[in-house]
Parts: C-alpha cells; structure tokens; sequence
C-alpha cells in the first residue's frame, strides 16, 4: 500500500490558511506522508476547543496516521495539546514555517524527535512568512506581508502566539505580486495579523499606503488590489490617497472596531473611540462612495452594560456596516481582561445575536440597492463570481473562471447577488 499524502485542517484567519498552503509545500517537499496537520487557531477559547474536537474527530478517522498540531492555539498552549492521547508533536507558528522542521516529520523520524518544538515566539526578529505563489481560487492570491502584533489588547491572546510585529520589505512584495500576475490572477489581497502596522520595523519606517502605492505603480497589470483587516486609526495619508484616486485598490474595507462604547473600548486597550470609526468610515466614503465597510465586533465584553451594548449596535448604521463578524467574548486564560467582571453567558448570546441580525440587515440592504446596477465581478468559479465590493454573485449559465467581467444585477436570493 502507497504513502498518503498528509492531511491538513486549518482553523481560523486567512493567515492561518495563507500558512497551512505553505505547509503542504514544505512538507510534500521534505517527503511527509501518513499525517494529519492541524492549524489551531488561539482567537477564542470555543476556537480552541473546536481544534481539539478536530483533532480527535481526523484521529478516529485515520488511526494509522501521525498526528501534528501546530498554530496559535499550539505556540500559546502546547502542553495542552501535548497530553491529548492523539497527538504525537506539536510545532510553534516560527517552526512549522522552517524546511527543516518538517524534514525531521517524516513517517521514519517521528516519535524520534522532541514531541514539543515551540520556542520563544517574542524572540522571532526575521521578516514575515514563507511566499508561496497563489492561494486561494485560481482568480485571487493572499499575499503575507506581515506577522505578529506590538499592541496588547485585554482581550486578545493572538500576540503570545505571533509574537511581536514584522514586515515583509516592500521589493520582496512586488516580486511576488508580478510573479502572481505573470501567473493570470486577477486580484491580489494583501493580508497580515496587524497590517497598519508594516513597515515600522524597516529602514525609513514607510506605513501601509506607501506599500499600496508602490504595488499599484509597479504592477500596472495588476487588475484589482485588495487589503485585508485594518486597524482604522492607523490609516495614514497614502492609503487615503489610494482610495481617493485608485480605481484598482478594491472598495471594501475589513475594519478591526471591536466595539462601540468608548468606555469599553478604553477598557479593551484600544486605540480609537467610537467617534474616530465614525468619522473614518464618513471621510473614506467622502472618498469613495461605493465603498463597504465589515467589521469585527465582540459581544458581552466584560463590564458590558446594556446602555454600553447599545452603543456597539448603533455603531453598525452610524458606520454603515456591511459585513460584519461577530464574536461573543469567552475569556482566554492569561489576558487581562479574564480578570475582569464578566458578562451573563445567556446575555452575550443574546447580544451576540442582536449583532449579527442587525449587521444582517444592512447586508441585505446593500444587496438589494445592487439590483439593476451593473458590476465587475471577478469570476471563482464558472457559476459564482464577487463584486468589487466583496458581494457575492451567482450566475444561471457558465461564465469564464478567474476573468473579470461585467454583468448587471438582476435579482437577490440566498445572500447572494443574481447575475
């Protein structure tokens, strides 16, 4: 009987997925067969739990295969998974991006090498991420520019499992980004764990907007340039440059507001008011008229009073919010903010879903004033292609797969724009 190919599960952000593609390179590359990789993903403690419900779930599935367990979840809480009886190695997020971590995983070496490698993510120096040529559908590449994260949010562990902030320099992005266009993709997403902050750990400190400007002149046959999530307060001069005067840089922002009371926003060790959203979602829509914004938004934070609460649900009309993705706050062990008083379970569930009902209002309402427009949609795949703005659009006949093309907008159905 042949070697299988590894199998991979990936939880969590598109950097996580970014760096599972990544992985199946090195380790196809290094000879690693009869495994199972999963990704943990640490945002959560329900993400962690689903990642350990995974790893038992492929275990039962695949007896005979070694188990690798490798992430965030992973970097911040290795032992955890260590003890689980599936598992036979975990990797830190620095490791499972080194060649030579998964040389020494091959089917012949395991069980003879150190069960946990995970060092000291705060002392990784080196630029971000291993480049791999595409991701995603043959019509959109993710590109990593960055890694990790200076700031320290209450809530968030992402930090101790990414350690600190690192850019990839501007030349090594446009490479990359040529080498992808020269390969047919017709939009490149730039994407990181805290993208504002690239470039402040390289010579002459530039910000994300000169990153933008420099992939846009350099790549004039780059169809469509998308960023991924930002943090709105960092947004510096160039990027609103950008989305003033490019027609390439794509109309929709991933915005990270995590929520709209000031006093709860203070308490989380955030960077921006309420009125500092509002205000950037007003003068890039001066800007840009056709721009959507989607937003991350925690429900039942601790100290959350329902005047307080109220505030983060205003904030999705006063921003116009039309993608929104909902967390309810569940505390990570370590973070400052599991000290703190903590909300009803029963409550955060509710306002979890008062949150994602009125972000589902302003979807539809943006997709029902699509209708009768005409739109150009990158096509994923014959039948389903998205707009510009990110709205999906699905066709009744065969369209071509990776081109751009123009259609108008009939009907709506399913969350889905129909074309």
């Amino acid at each position: 009987m042949g070697q299988k190919a590894p199998i991979f599960s990936n939880h969590g952000c598109r950097l996580n997925a970014y760096e599972t593609e990544a992985m199946r390179d090195l380790a196809k590359a290094a000879g690693v067969s009869d495994a199972i990789v999963v990704n943990t993903c640490a945002v959560t403690s329900e993400a962690v739990r689903k990642a350990r419900q995974d790893i038992r779930k492929l275990r039962r599935e695949n007896p005979d295969a070694k188990v690798i367990v490798t992430g965030c979840a992973a970097q911040t809480d290795p032992d955890t998974f260590a003890k689980m009886a599936e598992v036979d190695v975990v990797i830190g997020n620095t490791e499972k991006m080194n060649p030579a971590t998964w040389q020494n995983l091959t089917p012949n070496l395991i069980g003879t090498t150190e069960p946990v490698q995970v060092d000291d993510i705060m002392s990784v120096t080196e630029t971000a991420g291993h480049l791999i040529d595409g991701f995603g559908t043959r019509s959109r590449a993710y590109v990593q520019v960055q890694n990790g994260c200076d700031h320290r949010c209450t809530f968030c562990i992402i930090p101790f499992g990414r350690g600190n902030s690192r850019s990839v320099p501007a030349g090594v992005v446009v490479d990359q980004i040529k080498r992808l266009v020269d390969k047919g993709y017709n939009e490149i997403v730039l994407t990181g764990v805290d993208l504002t902050s690239w470039g402040a750990d390289l010579p002459a400190t530039p910000k994300l907007g000169d990153l933008v400007m420099r992939v846009l002149r350099l790549v004039p046959d780059l169809p469509r340039l998308r960023i991924s999530s930002i943090d709105s307060i960092e947004v510096d001069e160039n990027l609103m440059q950008a989305i003033a005067s490019e027609p390439r840089l794509m109309p929709h922002l991933h915005l990270s507001l995590q929520h709209g009371d000031d006093m709860i926003l203070k308490r989380m060790k955030r960077r921006h008011l309420r009125d500092d959203a509002i205000k950037f979602c007003e003068d890039a829509t001066k800007l840009r008229p056709e721009m959507t914004f989607g937003a991350d938004i925690i429900a039942g934070f601790p100290t959350e009073t329902g005047a307080m609460f109220a505030n983060s649900l205003a904030l999705v009309e006063e921003c116009n919010l039309t993608w929104l993705h909902v967390f309810p706050y569940s505390p990570r062990p370590g973070t400052p903010a599991a000290r703190m008083p903590q909300v009803n379970g029963k409550t955060i569930k509710t306002r979890a879903t008062a949150l994602r009902d009125a972000g589902q209002k302003r979807m539809n309402a943006h997709l029902r004033a699509q209708i009768g427009k005409p739109h150009n949609i990158l096509m994923e795949n014959p039948r389903m292609g998205r707009t510009e703005q990110f709205a999906e659009v699905r066709f009744d006949t065969d369209q071509p797969e990776s081109q751009i093309i123009q259609a108008t907008i009939l009907g709506v159905t399913d969350q889905q724009l129909m074309a």
